[in-house]
């Protein structure tokens, strides 16, 4: 016991350390749990649950009832009672918006390809706006190119397939039209903070409480970091480039601080039709993802 409260200390000393260089939000903090914690055993929790986690870093009840109450407002949650407990589950929307998250942050790393894409019909800005914020760059008003993958709002869009056999050519296009300096700062911010607790992982024992509280800041840091990049194809990125590096960080740190993390979530969190699983076969299959990230 007293090995596993000196490693808690450590982990309180990390967190506190994480939290006073990248202070937390309420409710994206919230955002977090649910996507770890809730989305893959049903979506549905006990507001208490939510006040006991974000106490744990330094988020009050009061905050949390607020952010709550606007995530309510903004269509990603929704309430229910049973008794004197009020509940919280995912929207219809916000669960299609988490599972999307959730392929990107424990699915693969990067796009293989490039792809041009062009706007047709109404809205053409605001669809071009919601395009770099996935990562495309701008050409013009209506045309963008970015990582083949997934287009946000698919309907009247055409796309064709780009490439670029010269390395040289590529390296001079991705300088014109993205600027990775910020991303290759947030993934070594990144690594800076979590590689401690990775350490401490591997060689100390962490109370359950300790490990969710842990893989909830590893979590929020990394989908922060990971969905602002706009994960160009590998072949496109500076030798150095310190993105893997973080991804497989994650992936290991991930893994090693689930088994205890999982197991306080089964015997604490719940829902109105009763305890929250452990282990499911989502949680299941995003440990199965990283597996194969870890080499």
């Amino acid at each position: 016991m007293a090995q596993g409260n000196e490693a808690d200390g450590r982990i309180a000393e990390l967190v506190e350390n994480i939290l006073a260089e990248t202070p937390l939000k309420a409710a994206s903090f919230i955002v977090t749990i649910y996507g770890d914690v809730v989305e893959p055993r049903g979506g549905v929790v006990w507001i208490g649950n939510l006040i006991d986690t974000c106490a744990a870093v330094g988020i009050s009840e009061t905050l949390v009832r607020t952010a709550v109450s606007r995530l309510v407002a903004a269509g990603q949650l929704l309430g229910e009672r049973e008794g004197r407990r009020s509940y919280y589950r995912l929207s219809k929307a916000a669960g299609s918006d988490f599972a999307a998250a959730a392929r990107i942050i424990f699915g693969s790393a990067q796009a293989e390809g490039w792809q041009l894409v062009h706007l047709s019909g109404a809205r053409a800005e605001e669809r071009m706006q919601a395009l770099e914020r996935a990562g495309y760059a701008r050409l013009d008003p209506r045309l963008a190119i970015g990582p083949a993958r997934e287009v946000p709002g698919s309907a009247d869009v055409l796309m064709l397939r780009a490439d670029s056999p010269d390395p040289k050519a590529l390296a001079a296009f991705v300088d014109a039209y993205w600027d990775l300096a910020p991303h290759a700062a947030a993934y070594r911010r990144f690594l800076a903070q979590f590689a401690p607790a990775a350490r401490l992982a591997e060689t100390s024992p962490l109370t359950p409480a300790a490990a969710l509280t842990m893989r909830l800041l590893l979590v929020h840091r990394f989908r922060t970091v990971l969905l602002h990049d706009p994960r160009l194809p590998a072949v496109a990125l500076p030798k150095d480039w310190p993105g893997m590096e973080a991804r497989r960080l994650f992936s290991a740190l991930y893994r090693l601080l689930s088994p205890l993390a999982d197991a306080h979530i089964g015997r604490t969190f719940v829902s109105g039709a009763g305890p929250l699983s452990a282990i499911t076969g989502q949680t299941e299959g995003r440990r199965a993802l990283l597996e194969t990230q870890a080499a």
